[in-house]
């Protein structure tokens, strides 16, 4: 049975992740620095500590795994914070390059579609990444210094640009949880941008599933795009999310400014995920 490690399990997409590898049946060891929750009842294995620890024995406490799927990473929501550069960037590095140092064979890491920087239209893994914010600069950046630390130690990488994801457990700053507490306190209108921007959606479930068939590939995959692959407006998306919950809450459309740190349209080509995604994975367990 495979051994899979993860970090930022406490998070939005990390729980979505931790659900997914315990229902395929895998061997998961959760490293945090929280505890448990309360009343925590699983068959994973849950390692307390920090990335920024500096431990010559990280690779042991984590059982060996097979797999490293690290989502972890502070300062967000935040992207402009010069803490993803000055802070995050040089303790994630380390954590990883000590994994591999101690025997870690391969690894899946959280990217950003930000990395692209402001094109717009469909956007693919060839494509020069262009960031222009501190967030997706320290991501790219862990990237490349990853790629290089490959021509030096033999590990699989996997860089999942992850685009757009919405579900339950969301945090508060975030637009469905806005909008299902403007529904509980019986709003009539709901404030939000002119919604005609275009952007890549997926469910947080279907991401989390995503990002384990990726992790048991045997192969090296690189930048690989974590999207649908198909263009959808946010104001579509909201008046969806209407429907579902049976609300006539109107929507206030233009009362808040488009971001500035984001084009107006983009969204990811999903070919190379797809092909991937097709492959025949390995027994799971």
């Amino acid at each position: 049975m495979k051994t899979i490690a993860l970090t930022g399990a406490t998070g939005f997409l990390g729980r979505a992740v931790l659900r997914e590898l315990q229902a395929r049946g895998l061997d998961v060891v959760v490293f945090s620095r929280q505890p448990p929750p309360s009343g925590w009842k699983s068959n994973a294995s849950w390692v307390q500590g920090s990335v920024e620890e500096d431990a010559p024995n990280i690779f042991e406490r984590l059982r060996k795994p097979d797999v490293l799927i690290h989502l972890a990473w502070g300062g967000l929501p935040n992207y402009r914070s010069l803490q993803h550069f000055e802070t995050e960037l040089p303790r994630h590095y380390q954590f990883l390059k000590s994994m591999v140092d101690q025997g870690l064979p391969a690894m899946l890491v959280a990217g950003t579609c930000l990395e692209y920087g402001l094109r717009e239209g469909s956007l693919d893994e060839n494509m020069q990444p262009a960031p222009h914010l501190a967030y997706a600069l320290a991501k790219n950046t862990l990237r490349a210094q990853l790629e290089l630390l490959r021509e030096e130690k033999a590990f699989r990488l996997c860089w999942a640009r992850l685009f757009y994801m919405y579900g339950e457990g969301q945090s508060p700053s975030s637009l469905r949880s806005q909008l299902l507490e403007s529904i509980a306190r019986k709003d009539k209108v709901f404030n939000m941008s002119g919604g005609e921007q275009l952007r890549d959606f997926l469910q947080v479930e279907t991401v989390g599933s995503i990002l384990v068939s990726l992790s048991l590939v045997e192969r090296q995959m690189g930048v690989v795009n974590v999207c649908s692959g198909t263009p959808r407006s946010v104001r579509s998306l909201v008046e969806g999310w209407l429907r579902e919950l049976n609300s006539d809450m109107g929507l206030n459309l233009g009362h808040y400014p488009y971001p500035d740190y984001e084009p107006m349209a983009f969204w990811g080509n999903s070919g190379k995920l797809n092909s991937i995604l097709a492959e025949k994975l390995p027994t799971e367990s």
